[in-house]
Parts: C-alpha cells; sequence; structure tokens
C-alpha cells in the first residue's frame, strides 16, 4: 500500500490528462450522443470540481447512438480491458446495463440515466494517443 501511494498523485494527473483528451475526443464523434466528464465545461458538476477538488478524476460515462455500437465496441475493443474497477494503471470499459447496475429495476436505472446506450471507462496511465486510437478503430468498425 505504501508503494502504490508513493505513486499515486503522478499516476492520477496522467489518468486525468488521459480522461480530459479522450472525452475531448469522444465529443467529436458521430457515434456519441453525449460524453459526461467533470472536467468538461457543461457537465452539471463541473463548477463544484472545481471548488472541492484539485482535478476532475478519471472516469468519464458516454453514450453512443444504438445498442449495436455498443456491442460493436465490446466485442472489437482490444486495448481496454472489459471489467469492473476504478482507479488502475490500465483503462477500463464497463456496461452498466450488464455489469454494475444489472440488478437494478430499468425503472430506477432509466431515472438515473444508466441505458442500454451507456459505457464508462475508468482511464489508465497509458499514452492518451494510444487509448484514443482504440476508440477510432472501434468506431471505424460500426456499421451504420
Amino acid at each position: 500500500m505504501i508503494r502504490g501511494i508513493r505513486t499515486l498523485a503522478i499516476r492520477m494527473e496522467r489518468a486525468e490528462k488521459n480522461a480530459k483528451a479522450i472525452a475531448d475526443y469522444l465529443l467529436s464523434s458521430p457515434f456519441v450522443t453525449k460524453v459526461l466528464y467533470p472536467g468538461l465545461a457543461d457537465h452539471p458538476g463541473h463548477e463544484i470540481m472545481k471548488k472541492q477538488a484539485r482535478g476532475y478524476g478519471a472516469m468519464i460515462s458516454f453514450e453512443v447512438t444504438t445498442p449495436e455500437v455498443v456491442r460493436t465496441i465490446l466485442d472489437n475493443v482490444e486495448l481496454f480491458y472489459f471489467a469492473e474497477s476504478l482507479g488502475g494503471t490500465e483503462t477500463l470499459i464497463t456496461y452498466p446495463l450488464t455489469q454494475t447496475h444489472a440488478a437494478v429495476p430499468k425503472e430506477l436505472r432509466e431515472k438515473n440515466g444508466i441505458s442500454d446506450t451507456l459505457l464508462r471507462l475508468s482511464v489508465g496511465i497509458e499514452g492518451a494517443d494510444d487509448l484514443i486510437a482504440e476508440l477510432d478503430r472501434v468506431f471505424k468498425l460500426v456499421k451504420e
């Protein structure tokens, strides 16, 4: 634990920088309809985060156009791990509908924005260009 704490600040700085770059990339994708990241000025919690934290973290939620796009991403992503966890050095992708929120009743999921087109990234410390290239590669596989 002590060894991990010693490098936590630099790991978080890198993950946060990567998350901002990925969030900006996602905003430009025609397959993405919504990006939720506190580091974006239009995020509902942006101003609170500015006041209460030193950064914006490395978690991104985003919605894509259809469940088929979700399936294409999850079936083809190679650089990201498909797993539930937070704060690791590697980037993880989750599908809340079948993972973290699978047992939550549909009405409650919908009320809280957990749709069949929502994905989440826990961004790690890999190279941001590599992470974006992976997303770009997978989006190119989407059949419109």
